[in-house]
């Protein structure tokens, strides 16, 4: 399942999956972006760092997972790449952070 998903789909998923100890939050802003504010629980792995990559093959891939930037480019990215790897669930915060109400 790979998706982009709309602000209120977002909260919908958050909220269904909020005691999924297999659903994370995924922020691929860079830090300084991160800083400013994030999703509750989020985790922060910057999507420009040439260690990306490395850093997403660590992760759980039978898990789900939202992720997100400031307006959808590089999460769009991410969630290609995150494709190609073998991750089973992606939904990808259409708009970005940005945008999210």
């Amino acid at each position: 399942m790979f998706k982009s998903v709309s602000n209120e789909e977002a909260k919908k998923l958050i909220a269904e999956k909020k005691d999924d100890a297999k659903f994370f939050i995924l922020d691929v802003r860079t830090p300084g972006e991160f800083q400013l504010g994030a999703l509750p629980g989020a985790k922060n792995i910057d999507y420009y760092e040439p260690s990306f990559l490395a850093e997403l093959n660590k992760l759980d891939k039978s898990g789900s997972y939202l992720i997100y930037c400031r307006s959808g480019s590089r999460s769009k990215g991410a969630l290609e790449i995150m494709q190609q790897l073998g991750f089973s669930e992606v939904y990808e915060l259409d708009n970005g952070f940005a945008n999210f109400q």
